[in-house]
């Protein structure tokens, strides 16, 4: 069902594609942490009060930083804006533009210096920081579960009353946080085949493995990938985000409700994980990005513990 509603703190008009999670009813946290990551660089400080652009504020003067390694300019990056208007003639927002999606899952957002304008409020950094794309950078999380299990039986959670459910986490090189495995979507890729590819990438290790097992692997995963429910599709408030450009995602469940199939995966960490195993869901968790709210939407939609 697709529906309208208003971001009640920044009147963002969001587009909801499905009845998922009311995820963007707080301000964007991660999105103004002081440091921003892999940098010595430090935002301009935005209190909650400021975040909103319809609250003037005519002191606001972020710091204007793009990570030298997307000013080389890879594959993956879009060229830097040389002046006012230099982006537009040479890059399609709010549309596809070629295989590069540059539409946003909350709808249309604006422009401001030629740039696009973070539909989520001020954030204390200008520029595309450690993002390749101007405006969204879609992304993809494949969620993969299963009941936790002991002696062949469900494990229910001695304070809520309720089974455990676990998820496939990998732990980040870069950062160190225990995450979703998930990435970013190649130009003219599906989301669906994002899925399937950062999951095998990044916790079966499967651009190492021989072609043989390289052909099981992916087998497995599009047995266990063939339904799933979508959990969230929209803004993320992820430390990389900027005033000008911000991470988006899908995010996906893939429950095995019997835990047969994924007990055939052999986990091994690799591509951007330093470390993969399964983990139980619960409140306490401290994760990567908004990692934290797609699992407990995920819990509460299988009447799980949290």
């Amino acid at each position: 069902m697709k529906g309208t509603r208003w971001h009640p703190t920044f009147k963002v008009r969001c587009v909801e594609h499905v009845p998922v999670m009311e995820f963007l009813n707080f301000l964007h946290v991660k999105a103004r942490s002081e440091g921003y990551p892999g940098s010595g660089i430090r935002r301009f400080h935005v209190p909650d009060d400021k975040v909103d652009w319809a609250v003037p504020w005519t002191n606001y003067n972020p710091v204007d930083y793009t990570a030298p390694s997307v000013l080389g300019q890879p594959p993956w990056a879009d060229p830097p804006c040389r002046g006012k208007g230099d982006l537009n003639k040479l890059l399609k927002f709010n549309q596809l533009d070629g295989d590069v999606d540059r539409r946003s899952h909350t709808g249309k957002y604006s422009r401001m210096n030629g740039v696009p304008r973070n539909p989520c409020g001020r954030t204390g950094l200008k520029g595309r920081g450690l993002l390749g794309r101007w405006g969204p950078n879609h992304a993809a999380d494949p969620i993969v579960t299963r009941w936790k299990k002991e002696g062949g039986k469900t494990v229910i959670h001695s304070r809520s009353g309720n089974p455990i459910l676990q998820f496939v986490a990998i732990c980040r090189k870069d950062n160190k946080e225990w995450a979703i495995p998930g990435g970013m979507v190649d130009p003219g890729e599906k989301v669906s085949a994002t899925l399937r590819r950062e999951f095998g990438e990044e916790t079966l290790n499967s651009l190492e493995l021989p072609e043989a097992e390289r052909q099981e692997v992916k087998e497995l995963i599009n047995s266990l990938f063939q339904g799933g429910e979508v959990v969230y599709k929209g803004y993320v408030d992820d430390p990389r985000n900027t005033d000008n450009a911000w991470m988006e995602t899908v995010a996906m469940n893939f429950h095995d409700e019997t835990g047969e199939s994924v007990a055939k995966f052999k986990f091994q960490a690799g591509d951007d994980a330093g470390a993969v195993k399964w983990m139980d869901i619960e409140e306490q968790q401290k994760l990567y990005a908004s990692h934290t709210q797609f699992l407990h939407h995920v819990a509460k939609a299988k009447d799980a513990h949290w």
